[in-house]
């Protein structure tokens, strides 16, 4: 009867496997902020209606940034204080918030929540779940004190006090969770030229965006007691390098195409310090110093690439990651040079990993082609008329920024349909839980085979 029962019990427990309890969690907290944010107590003046409140509270539980209200002058500072609290909860994963909760009760958690929490933020290293979450938040909030107080002096000179304060914390945890959302009508257009600005927002933004793995490995290596005595695992490795290139392309490839554009009018420090704050926001955080529906057409389609790369495994940020384009691009490199297996730094790239970042870009590339055939019917074809033909490019970047949670946007988000907004909705959704976590969860393991077919070639290329 014991063993029957187990039995059972498995079964049952495989309906709430860690994917789908990561999507219910998200899914129950967005449809949470949504109510909250059509409270009275929510908005300065009139009524949210339910697509707008739902959109809010799916951009900031997804860390993403689109907006199709104005932040600072349509929420209350209670509705503000929602959205800054699901944007954090976003940020660093409902499960750490929820396991949080249970631990202060004195429960234990559940095999779901440790699985989940382990394969999320140690990549199945299987370190204490406990010391894990501890580590996260600590080092969450740490970093978002140091962002504020880099930003007070700046915000004190501009604002009252407790003005400056609200705007400091705010901004850093937005930064920091890599959402992108600001009370500021126009982002950071304003402080342009302001280096310490931008540079705190970039720290912000970079830290929350290469992974809490990676940091605290490199938190662990820079300790007096260990020093740099053992190797950085791959994994670091590859993220910071990939990180390092990314940012130096881009930043090169903005300050180029954009010279003579939106840059031309500005000293050439300006121009430096734009073009490296577009390429850090650009990857998955959404605050902009330029008018992004003034630049050029390349460098719309050099930022949906970026989008779609994001940033690190285990970050709030989103993407199909930098390790998963690595992997390949490593892949490529060596089958160019006709090696038989992907390595680099001394160390060879498994078909597991390769298998996965194959899976995972063909999804999602999947996911983005549907999105933009759906809204190119929803806004352009005849269901709403909203847009032009010529909108395609513009299409094209808000599914991307919306898939990557970056947040960026053309200005045209405000204008879909309730329909074109679902549709942008589900797209966050999805890019923040990840493609092939979604295509896991609503998916069954079939039996496995007890023979396999004979293997034969075809002709590609």
């Amino acid at each position: 009867m014991t063993l029957l029962y187990h039995k059972k019990t498995t079964r049952k427990g495989k309906i709430l496997s860690p994917s789908r309890a990561s999507m219910l969690s998200y899914a129950l907290l967005i449809l949470l902020g949504a109510i909250l944010l059509l409270l009275p107590a929510s908005t300065e003046k009139g009524h949210l209606g339910f697509i707008d409140a739902l959109f809010t509270s799916a951009s900031a539980v997804c860390v993403t940034g689109l907006i199709v209200v104005d932040t600072a002058s349509t929420f209350t500072f209670f509705g503000k204080v929602v959205i800054i609290s699901l944007i954090q909860a976003g940020g660093i994963g409902i499960m750490v918030l929820s396991t949080m909760f249970l631990l202060t009760l004195g429960k234990r958690v559940s095999m779901t929540g440790r699985q989940m929490l382990s394969e999320t933020y140690s990549y199945g290293q299987g370190k204490n779940v406990y010391s894990l979450i501890k580590e996260i938040v600590i080092f969450t909030f740490i970093i978002e004190l140091i962002g504020a107080a880099l930003m007070l002096p700046d915000f004190l000179y501009r604002f009252p006090v407790g003005k400056a304060l609200c705007y400091a914390a705010f901004h850093s945890v937005s930064a920091f969770c890599n959402a992108g959302f600001s009370l500021f009508p126009d982002s950071f257009t304003q402080y342009d030229g302001s280096w310490l600005i931008n540079l705190d927002i970039c720290f912000l933004i970079i830290t929350g965006g290469i992974g809490f793995i990676v940091m605290a490995e490199i938190r662990q290596k820079c300790s007096f007691s260990k020093g740099w005595r053992s190797k950085l695992s791959l994994h670091t490795r590859l993220t910071l390098t990939a990180t390092l290139i990314l940012l130096t392309g881009s930043t090169l490839l903005f300050f180029v195409l954009e010279w003579s554009n939106t840059l031309k009018d500005m000293p050439l420090h300006t121009k430096f310090l734009t073009s490296f704050f577009q390429a850090v926001n650009t990857r998955t955080a959404g605050f902009n110093t330029l008018d992004i529906g003034s630049l050029a057409n390349e460098t719309l389609f050099i930022s949906i690439l970026l989008m779609f790369v994001g940033t690190a495994p285990g970050s709030c940020g989103g993407g199909v990651k930098v390790t998963t384009i690595s992997a390949i691009a490593i892949l490529g490199y060596s089958r160019f040079r006709g090696q038989e297996h992907p390595h680099i730094f001394y160390r060879r790239i498994s078909d597991a990993s390769i298998s996965k970042a194959v899976s995972l870009i063909l999804i999602s590339m999947l996911v983005i082609v549907i999105s933009v055939v759906l809204l190119q019917q929803t806004e352009i074809g005849g269901i709403s008329h909203n847009l032009t033909r010529g909108s395609f490019l513009e299409i094209f970047y808000e599914v991307v920024s919306a898939f990557g949670t970056v947040g960026l946007s053309t200005g045209i988000t405000s204008g879909f349909s309730g329909l074109g907004k679902l549709i942008i909705i589900c797209i966050m959704f999805i890019g923040r839980l990840g493609p092939m976590g979604i295509a896991i969860a609503v998916s069954k393991k079939g039996k496995p085979s007890k023979f396999s077919y004979a293997q034969e070639n075809i002709m590609i290329g």
